[in-house]
């Protein structure tokens, strides 16, 4: 007996079919999450580069409404979304003064942590998929093959017929549906470990990048009071 795909696929039972398809289907989400999740993080960094250079001399001049223009025009980049958020928040406060006693350094700091969590969940869209595939994966497979193993007793018993070589076929062309989960958790847990580290790397930056912000704007806005103080005096 020749075990090829064909073979093997014409053999199988509807059920077994089905269960295959699903493996099939989860392979094909994984894969589309990783190329997806890949692509938008490499935007991140090109887009990322082009904003940290246009706004570097926007916060030496201490322009931060134009940092929030430039941030609007930088979609791509997560660095950008927290940023804008962060000075847009920051405007605000200095435009309507204290608000329940809140400095806009206050208001953008409380603004930092929720972007900072929509950005976490935008750089994580999709990785549960990830996670799903690689826990359920290798249970589809079993479930294909405890189907296979089924449907190979019952041909013994409608048949009349047993033995080892009666059944070996049918046991073998059943494990493939355990091999074939194994196939696609295995490569899926690998890609959700790698793609949580690139995350967990990228969640790092942006909050070093976010404190160094909020700090300026502290040390603008106290250099700013001290010089009213001064003229007040």
């Amino acid at each position: 007996m020749t075990f090829d795909l064909v073979h093997i696929w014409a053999e199988m039972s509807l059920l077994a079919k089905a269960i295959a398809g699903v493996l099939f289907m989860m392979a094909i989400a994984c894969i589309g999450v990783v190329v997806e999740r890949l692509w938008a993080l490499a935007r991140h960094q090109k887009a990322s580069r082009i904003f940290v250079k246009e706004i570097k001399p926007l916060l030496e001049s201490w322009d931060i409404e134009a940092v929030r223009e430039t941030a609007k025009t930088h979609k791509a980049s997560f660095l950008a979304r927290l940023f804008g958020s962060i000075s847009r928040r920051y405007l605000y406060g200095h435009a309507v003064g204290a608000d329940g006693g809140l400095t806009p350094v206050e208001m953008a700091r409380n603004e930092c942590k929720r972007a900072e969590e929509a950005v976490g969940a935008s750089l994580r869209r999709g990785m549960s998929v990830l996670a799903s595939v690689g826990s359920v994966a290798p249970f589809v497979g079993l479930l294909g093959t405890v189907v296979g193993i089924i449907a190979a007793f019952q041909g013994i018993a409608a048949h009349g017929s047993g033995g080892l070589a009666a059944v070996s076929a049918g046991i073998a062309e059943a494990l493939i549906e355990t091999a074939a989960g194994l196939m696609v958790a295995i490569p899926a847990v690998l890609a959700y470990n790698y793609l949580t580290g690139r995350v967990s790397q990228v969640e790092r930056k942006l909050a070093r990048s976010a404190g160094e912000l909020l700090d300026d704007m502290e040390y603008h806005d106290g250099r700013v009071s001290g010089e009213h103080q001064k003229l007040a005096a």
